[in-house]
């Protein structure tokens, strides 16, 4: 795909475990594309699909052994969250995402540190998405300069299973996150204060369902 996406475009953020299974896909809408990365919004109540036991328990409800062998499927939702939506920056071929948070009042709140695969972007007539894998250990920023790593447990109890789980390499996935701490505490972009006033176009809707071609095949990366 060429050439930068324009503001109020909308994406499809999609991830997904090992080969073509999606596990999420969201709603966004761009806010800026440029040499800092692709910045996207997620507006409360944005339709989602999401990958969950047949029984609706999700993946963070059962261990991860009784995970692999469940039936599941994609179910529809909507993104929830305490404030009115939150931004997603995905800094040029890197290896994590910055999403900013606001509470339930739209003051700043947090950031979180997606650790997840390097994006790949497609283009699918006036469709437009990204797709990653979501690496799962996360870390949790706040503006009062604390930190502390999300879901180590989980990242640790899977890495058991090597062969249905979809981080290959934990320790690089550990490194990438201490490496953008340093730059929080360090007070460095994108965590200096960037976007912490954001508020979105009034003219974004948040339409009732995806658009038709949200489950299309995987995009990957070009071979070096």
């Amino acid at each position: 795909m060429s050439g930068p996406l324009a503001p109020g475009q909308v994406v499809l953020r999609r991830y997904f475990k090992r080969g073509d299974t999606i596990s999420v896909v969201k709603y966004t809408r761009v806010v800026s594309d440029d040499d800092r990365g692709l910045l996207l919004w997620i507006a409360n109540g944005s339709p989602l699909r999401w990958l969950k036991a047949a029984d609706g328990r999700g993946l963070h409800d059962l261990p991860f052994a009784e995970w692999i062998t469940t039936p599941k499927r994609l179910w529809p939702g909507r993104w929830r969250g305490s404030g009115p939506g939150i931004l997603v920056l995905m800094p040029p071929e890197a290896a994590h995402s910055v999403w900013w948070f606001w509470d339930q009042h739209g003051r700043f709140d947090s950031w979180y540190i997606n650790l997840e695969q390097p994006p790949v972007r497609w283009r699918d007539g006036d469709l437009a998405g990204v797709d990653t894998v979501d690496y799962d250990l996360d870390v949790v920023v706040s503006p009062d300069g604390s930190w502390r790593w999300k879901d180590e447990h989980e990242f640790e109890e899977r890495q058991a299973f090597p062969e249905h789980y979809w981080v290959d390499d934990p320790a690089a996935v550990r490194a990438e996150g201490e490496r953008v701490v340093e730059r929080f505490e360090a007070g460095q972009f994108p965590f200096d204060g960037s976007w912490c006033d954001f508020r979105p176009d009034p003219a974004w809707t948040v339409p009732a369902d995806l658009p038709a071609g949200w489950d299309r095949a995987r995009a990957l990366a070009a071979a070096a």
